[in-house]
């Protein structure tokens, strides 16, 4: 049985692939105070994601290891099916 964990954090992969974010972007959308679903800090511990400070914000991107585990764990859309662009958690 996959860990409940995992599709949570290649949803936070998902949703990073699509461009860096600046890191409060980020916790608003990602942060828990829930022990069981500790997202943010798991794709941190694991190394999947990545900070760098540009100018005076911090933007959070993902690592190559992040991205290998998202590559790894797309499924390919039918023939003909529309590609969803990824949203996080609360946005349309």
């Amino acid at each position: 049985m996959p860990e409940p964990l995992e599709p949570l954090i290649l949803g936070l992969l998902e949703w990073l692939s699509a461009r860096p974010r600046p890191y409060p972007e980020v916790m608003e959308a990602w942060r828990t105070s829930c022990p069981r679903l500790p997202v943010w800090e798991e794709a941190n511990d694991r190394g999947l994601i990545a900070r760098r400070r540009t100018g005076a914000v911090m933007m959070i991107s993902l690592t190559p290891i992040g991205r290998a585990l998202l590559d790894r764990n797309r499924h390919p859309a039918p023939t003909g099916a529309p590609v969803a662009a990824s949203a996080a958690p609360g946005e349309p």
